[in-house]
């Protein structure tokens, strides 16, 4: 039995999942932007990598809950909601400004009126038309995660309250498992009703962060000696069996069944399955990072996940996401760029290396030194978890534009 408490296991292999993530999302974007994601020969595989928000917000859901699980699993003090919202906004609002003002000054927006500007800046652009900004549409994934943040107090509240007994663990679990069916009940009824806006919103998602909620609730009560080591465990320990399953899957929903590549509004049954099949997805691919008894015990292809390159795009793939469609934006005006005219390479390498280093200066010059600035004097306990990047994908909306992917 792992005698420490749960959250002080440290999940080096997520440091990789956050680059994986990130890149996708960078990759999608560039194919939109080029055609390739519409029309090409790998279009389908290109469009599918919006897969990249349902890894993150699994990995949220897990990170943000887990020191609620085992705290309440082990008589431990919880996290304390004032300082965890405020390392929260230490970590997404000070890239997410630069971006805001990068994209307000770099980016042609002649018709743009500024209030659109302070609504990307209090992630409130998802409540009502007009979130289409240039270099911001990705924007969306982070304020429904913004949302989530402020749920999760009270959720973690309901699913932890009084002994932790076996009736109590699984009643938890039970309704953990039951949000991605909520989720994607959602997404189907906002199909049939053509609303876009409401696509964005957080019940829509809801399931993805609670698949990460009930890997740390698993992880904790194994951890702990409440539940014993299963199959799960033993799946688990081969990482390669499982992402060839999440490869399969992946494989699956490239086809029509997910819906359109395109930004045609998907019928209701497409929303769904893409919303389901998605969140199982990020599950397995998390899921071998995250079940070991101690980082010592990770599975080799979980241990490259943590080494140096993978940590270093891990620390930086937030900014990744934060700049990348501006970046984007910026070399198609150089190159005078049409869109949907080709050259998906042409486009992506300079993309992704002037990202990488416009994220790497934010992170070191910016996001790293504030929050050590709005941590100092603090003591490290668990009431802080390790950050956690949001990320982005294209919506499908009936009001996208050029940018709305």
């Amino acid at each position: 039995m792992d005698i420490q408490p749960a959250w002080t296991r440290n999940f080096q292999g997520l440091n990789g999942l956050r680059a994986f993530g990130a890149l996708l999302v960078l990759t999608t974007h560039v194919g939109f932007e080029s055609g390739a994601a519409l029309n090409s020969p790998v279009s389908g595989l290109l469009s599918r990598m919006d897969l990249g928000v349902a890894i993150f917000f699994v990995i949220s859901g897990f990170l943000l809950f887990r020191p609620h699980a085992a705290g309440w699993l082990t008589g431990t003090p919880r996290p304390r909601t004032r300082p965890y919202l405020w390392h929260r906004a230490l970590r997404i609002l000070p890239a997410l400004w630069l971006a805001v003002g990068g994209a307000a000054l770099l980016l042609e927006h002649p018709d743009e009126p500024s209030a659109t500007y302070v609504r990307y800046a209090t992630l409130t652009q998802i409540y009502g038309s007009g979130h289409g900004a240039l270099g911001l549409t990705q924007m969306w994934s982070l304020a429904t995660e913004a949302a989530f943040y402020l749920v999760l107090p009270s959720l973690a509240w309901a699913l932890t309250r009084g002994a932790p007994s076996q009736r109590r663990l699984w009643m938890s679990m039970g309704l953990l498992l039951l949000l991605p069916l909520l989720g994607a009940s959602w997404m189907a009824a906002t199909a049939a009703r053509g609303s876009g806006v409401a696509a964005l919103w957080l019940p829509g998602y809801i399931g993805w962060f609670g698949l990460g909620m009930a890997l740390a609730l698993w992880r904790s009560a194994r951890a702990v000696g409440q539940w014993r080591w299963s199959s799960l465990d033993l799946a688990a320990r081969h990482p390669g069996t499982v992402w060839s399953l999440a490869g399969a899957l992946y494989l699956l929903i490239v086809s029509p069944i997910a819906g359109p590549y395109a930004l045609a509004p998907p019928t209701s049954g497409q929303a769904a399955v893409k919303s389901f099949v998605y969140g199982l997805l990020g599950a397995l691919i998390v899921l071998p990072t995250i079940a070991a008894r101690s980082s010592a015990e990770d599975p080799p292809g979980v241990t490259r996940l943590g080494g140096r390159t993978a940590t270093f795009l891990g620390d930086i793939s937030y900014g990744i996401f934060c700049y990348h469609l501006i970046v984007l934006g910026v070399i198609e005006e150089i190159m005078g760029y049409r869109i949907f005219t080709g050259g998906f390479l042409k486009l992506y390498l300079p993309t992704l290396a002037v990202t990488v280093i416009v994220a790497t200066l934010s992170y070191y010059g910016v996001e790293r030194p504030v929050m050590r600035w709005g941590r100092r004097g603090e003591t490290r306990d668990h009431s802080s978890a390790a950050p956690l990047v949001p990320t982005g994908a294209r919506t499908h909306t009936a009001t996208a534009t050029r940018t709305s992917h």
